[in-house]
């Protein structure tokens, strides 16, 4: 059994803030290098952009035979101008995220009791304050993840933020994990303002959700590094370091 590992780790930032990049670095790490450096083990992702873009697909089906999309619109309206773009019908699909990812995480344990002897679970999404934040999103997270996650925050700012999702978007590839991206207008509505700094403000170490303590460390990606394997490294040494000793005063 191995003690040493996080159960779980929740990846948050700004779209395109380096979230995808630092799992990428992972997986190129050797699983015994990982635990000794970064406490991850043998690891698992849970991502809600792939959940949410089906739905974008299952309504363009809908509507290819000529019936109402169910969860979402193909357009919307910003500053009073009408533009090309998916967006939800109603705020809670957020929420309904976070459930499904928690409907995912808890079929992991059914699968087996052993999980996290070995595995560490990696959640990871977005909020925007546009469509409840960071606070709302962290509420509708199950009291299982609650009680075992710690919290990695890629800290950008909108501007960088919106530099790095222009870089990144493939038009071919929209429903890649990498290379996808929002229209400028779209991304400036549902990210632009964002709660974290008020939801985090509270305590340096600890995110205060319901009745439970979430460790949690923010990594500065601005100027980025994200972009340059060696110095990412070394700052994932770091912080991972500082919030394995924060959970292990918890």
């Amino acid at each position: 059994m191995l003690h040493h590992i996080f159960d779980i780790i929740i990846l948050n930032g700004r779209p395109a803030a380096g979230k995808s990049e630092v799992i990428d670095y992972l997986k190129k790490v050797p699983v015994n290098e990982r635990i000794e450096r970064f406490h991850i083990g043998e690891f698992e992702e849970i991502d809600d952009f792939p959940i949410l873009w089906e739905r974008f697909e299952d309504d363009d089906i809908y509507q290819k035979y000529g019936k109402e999309r169910l969860i979402s619109h193909d357009h919307f309206t910003y500053e009073g101008k009408t533009m090309k773009g998916y967006v939800f019908k109603e705020q809670f699909f957020w929420n309904f995220l976070i459930e499904k990812l928690n409907l995912l995480y808890s079929k992991k344990l059914k699968e087996d009791k052993y999980y996290h002897n070995t595995k560490t679970t990696i959640i990871e999404f977005a909020r925007g304050s546009e469509h409840g934040g960071f606070k709302e999103a962290y509420n509708y997270l199950s009291d299982d993840i609650l009680k075992k996650a710690c919290t990695l925050y890629i800290k950008v700012s909108w501007e960088e933020s919106l530099r790095k999702n222009r870089r990144r978007f493939n038009p071919d590839k929209p429903d890649s994990i990498l290379e996808h991206g929002l229209e400028d207008k779209k991304l400036e509505m549902m990210y632009k303002a964002s709660d974290w700094e008020e939801f985090s403000s509270k305590d340096p170490h600890y995110l205060h959700v319901k009745n439970y303590k979430l460790p949690y460390v923010v990594f500065h990606n601005e100027p980025e590094i994200t972009d340059k394997p060696d110095l990412l490294g070394k700052k994932l040494d770091e912080l991972f370091t500082q919030l394995w000793n924060i959970k292990m005063k918890k």
